[in-house]
């Protein structure tokens, strides 16, 4: 057979089959009735694909039998003759051993069928032969697991036995156990119970040992069992107080109230005892006060202090109780009035002592009176104050009652410092010069206020509030004294010769100062004769008269305290006076009641001068000390600022300060000035215009031209003459030559400042040259060149260094 295959296989040959023949032999595949799975186009093309595929691939050397006998079935079931390799034999000839026939031939298809059937029986036998032993052992393990199913139910019945035992022992145990747990919390109950009992037991059985220690005559506050003995007593009032639903709560809140009122009464006995016996052994030994103050106050302090720890730690246990329990609130009230009341026993007759000395001593200087006995009682408020943290650490609410401050020991402190002002209240009402109230003021407010008692306002408070009625006092007494001294010393004041001898006493301070000027050259000349010689102190001399140089130079006679109307400086005073001693609304008041009686005076004064010599000096005088008045009333206020200094005359009105007042105190004064300022300068335009009316009869020509109308020729007129006009303008321009040097040095005498000279002069200086340049327009128009000369008109150069030079 194997021989046969192998002729088969290398004589015949397949033939080569296209694709067309390939899809059309599928196609008859396709085509048969009883077909089983047909193919789709898909199928198809993949058929090819592997067809086309195992024509190029050759056989594996160790070909398994299935793969084998599936080859040999397509090698007999085609209808050509499949050609074998030749390595294949050996793998078909192992194929046939395999299944005990090698030695059969396959001649006929009948005889391949009969093989391939046996081959295909031991094929399905095998295959079986796996299922048939898994049946088997299957069976078996459903026997065995049958049997452990049996031995499962038998141990769950003895199970269920065993858990119905348990359920019953167990319902046994709890049971039991529950009956014990309820035996010990009953126990446990009865034990708190008792507990409880013996301790709210405790409280009342405290009763009879707490009674037998304040009824025991050995009892001492002082003693060490003392203070727990009243802390056990607080409890126990506290506790029975707490349960008023106690059976006998009535009964023993009562007696223990009685035992706390008998250990207060020790711990009042005791203190109140030492304080008296203190004051009564330092009072018997000077039954009249101490007349020596210094050692009376050292030994008042060194006695009390040293006795201080004796009840100091009692007292602080009162105060600590004292914000809870209203007896012991009562008890500390009652200790305070006691030490208020010892230290007032000491201290009032040698403070009055005191001050009644200390007005003897400065009776005719109040200052010092006020300074001493506030200094006085500085000391005194410190030392009363420290005494009292000696003896207690907390302030009585009794105290804080006050109605100008709460701090401790303050209604001691307010009856001694009363004392003083009892004494200088009635010195500070009758004094009249404000001089020395407003140095009152000021040791009130910067001396005392500001520097004691800010710096230590705690232990000062009695002493602020004293120091402050004082002080209102004095600025009451200070303002009232204003208003007579502003009725009678300025409104009032009628002025001698020589005040308004204007301006001979400028002219004379003129002098001097020139004297002085030419003596200081010659000196100065002198010295840099002998400026080899080098003195040891020549450097300071040279220092000093370089500086009194500088003063002579920069100081205007007419600047000089001593040249001011009387008036000004009064007022002026008066104000820098009350600036800083009284409030703002009331400085604001007073200083416009002031600055109007300085400036009806000013007004009257300047009247008189307008009077006696001429306008100008009137004016000038007036001008002069508003402006000095503006300028020195500037340190009142400091923080506004001069923006613009100016003077129109063509619109008859002057912005001599425009200035942001940034207090309203400022703004009132400087716009009072402003106003006065304001008028008097429009005054000063009309005498500043005195020497050029000519030139405004000049001026007039051309508007009597235009009103004329346009044939109107003002040459033609008999009074507009060259020759006429030639008069008047040779008058204006004499008068200018004349009056204006001497106007402006009346400035240069009363106002002695280059700026305010130039804003004075300026509007003038201006007007003057629009007159002359309109009166040069008018003559060129009207008049020939002939007449021109004829009135031979000043050149506007001739006019500008005319006002240049005098400028």
């Amino acid at each position: 057979m194997v021989s046969t295959l192998t002729m088969a296989s290398t004589d015949v040959s397949l033939p080569e089959l296209t694709d067309k023949e390939t899809r059309e032999k599928l196609s008859l595949w396709d085509r048969r009735t009883d077909a089983m799975a047909p193919l789709t186009e898909k199928q198809m093309d993949s058929v090819l694909e592997i067809r086309t595929a195992a024509e190029t691939l050759s056989l594996p050397s160790e070909l398994p039998i299935e793969d084998l006998c599936s080859l040999s079935s397509r090698s007999l079931q085609s209808p050509f003759t499949a050609t074998v390799p030749a390595s294949t034999e050996d793998v078909l000839l192992k194929g046939f051993q395999m299944l005990d026939m090698e030695n059969d031939r396959v001649e006929t298809a009948q005889q391949f069928f009969a093989w391939f059937a046996k081959l295909q029986a031991n094929m399905d036998q095998d295959e079986n032969a796996k299922y048939r032993k898994t049946r088997d052992d299957l069976n078996c393990y459903q026997e065995q697991c049958d049997a452990i199913l049996k031995d499962v139910s038998t141990a769950l019945e003895h199970l269920d036995s065993l858990q119905k035992q348990y359920l019953f022992v167990s319902n046994k145990t709890g049971t039991l156990h529950e009956a014990c747990e309820q035996l010990l919390k009953e126990q446990s109950e009865l034990v708190d119970l008792a507990e409880s009992i013996q301790q709210k037991l405790s409280y009342f059985n405290e009763l009879e040992n707490i009674n037998t220690k304040l009824n025991s005559p050995t009892l001492s506050v002082n003693s060490e069992g003392f203070i727990p003995m009243l802390s056990k007593l607080d409890d126990c009032i506290e506790y029975v107080a707490s349960h008023p639903n106690f059976k006998d709560y009535p009964v023993y809140l009562g007696k223990f109230k009685q035992c706390l009122s008998k250990a207060m009464h020790f711990m009042k006995i005791h203190i109140v005892n030492t304080m008296q016996n203190l004051t009564s052994q330092l009072t018997k030994r000077d039954p009249m006060g101490l007349t020596n103050a210094d050692n009376a106050f050292t030994l008042y302090y060194v006695k009390f202090r040293a006795a201080a720890p004796k009840v100091s730690s009692l007292i602080e246990q009162i105060e600590q109780r004292a914000e809870r329990i209203p007896e012991y609130h009562q008890l500390l009230d009652e200790i305070h009035q006691c030490y208020l009341d010892q230290r007032e026993q000491l201290l009032s007759p040698s403070i009055t002592s005191t001050i009644t000395d200390l007005t003897n001593q400065n009776s005719k200087d109040h200052c010092a009176l006020v300074r001493s006995g506030c200094a006085f009682m500085v000391h005194v408020c410190q030392d009363e104050h420290q005494l009292y943290n000696e003896f207690f650490s907390k302030p009585t609410p009794k105290l804080e009652l006050n109605k100008w401050f709460s701090i401790p020991n303050s209604e001691l402190l307010e009856k001694l410092c009363l004392s003083l002002y009892d004494v200088l209240r009635p010195l500070i009402i009758h004094i009249i010069h404000l001089e020395t109230l407003s140095e009152l003021c000021s040791i009130l407010k910067n001396e005392m206020l500001e520097d004691h008692v800010q710096n230590n306002a705690a232990q000062l408070g009695a002493f602020d509030a004293v120091v402050k009625q004082m002080l209102e006092d004095v600025q009451e007494r200070l303002v009232y004294r204003t208003h007579i001294y502003i009725q009678t010393d300025i409104t009032g004041y009628n002025p001698a010769p020589g005040d308004l001898a204007y301006p001979e006493k400028l002219e004379m301070m003129e002098r001097i100062a020139q004297s002085l000027k030419e003596e200081q050259m010659k000196q100065m000349s002198q010295e840099s004769m002998f400026s080899d010689v080098q003195l040891e102190d020549s450097g300071s001399r040279r220092n000093s008269s370089t500086e009194t140089s500088r003063l002579q130079t920069s100081i205007s006679p007419a600047d000089l305290h001593g040249m001011w109307y009387p008036t000004v400086r009064r007022t002026l005073v008066c104000l820098s006076k009350l600036y800083r001693c009284i409030d703002r609304a009331v400085f604001q008041g007073l200083s416009q009641e002031a600055l109007s009686a300085c400036i009806q005076s000013l007004l009257r004064a300047s009247d008189i001068i307008l009077k006696n010599k001429t306008q100008i000096d009137g004016q000038l005088f007036l001008i002069k000390h508003l402006l000095i008045m503006r300028e020195q009333i500037a340190p009142f206020h400091t923080d506004f600022a001069i923006k613009e200094i100016s003077l129109d005359l063509k619109k008859t009105r002057v912005l001599i300060l425009h200035w942001v007042p940034n207090f309203f105190t400022a703004a009132v004064i400087q716009l009072q000035l402003f106003v006065a300022l304001t008028a008097h300068f429009k005054s000063f335009q009309s005498v500043m215009f005195c020497f050029d009316c000519v030139c405004t009869q000049v001026a007039a020509l051309k508007t009597m031209a235009v009103q004329g109308g346009p044939t109107y020729s003002l040459s033609q007129q008999p009074w507009a003459q060259p020759a006429k006009i030639n008069d008047i303008v040779m008058a204006t321009y004499r008068v200018m030559k004349s009056k204006l040097p001497s106007t402006l040095q009346s400035m240069s005498l009363y106002l002695a400042n280059r700026d305010t000279e130039f804003i004075l002069f300026k509007p003038v200086r201006n007007n003057i040259q629009q007159v002359f340049q309109r009166l040069h327009a008018l003559l060129q128009e009207e008049y020939s060149g002939e007449d021109l000369q004829i009135i031979a008109c000043p050149s506007m150069e001739q006019i500008n260094l005319l006002l240049s030079v005098n400028k």
